[in-house]
């Protein structure tokens, strides 16, 4: 799947745009990036970080809880 670059935002970007994310929680979600599956968001080139943001929606909607049915 291509990337749409107008996507790509840094960490500080991704933080101003996600309102219940802090600085630290986004670094934790990328330092464990291979583990947690948001290696799929990540674009690394040199020592900057790239975050796709479409891609890191889904990933957050990955973890959403569904209610179980009694």
């Amino acid at each position: 799947m291509a990337a749409n670059y107008g996507e790509l935002r840094t960490v500080e970007q991704l933080v101003d745009e996600t309102p219940w994310m802090t600085k630290d929680m986004l670094r934790w979600y990328l330092f464990h990036r291979d583990a947690n599956g948001l290696n799929k968001a990540v674009f690394k080139i040199s020592r900057k970080i790239l975050i796709d943001r479409l891609e890191f929606a889904r990933w957050v909607d990955s973890h959403r809880v569904v209610p179980t049915q009694h």
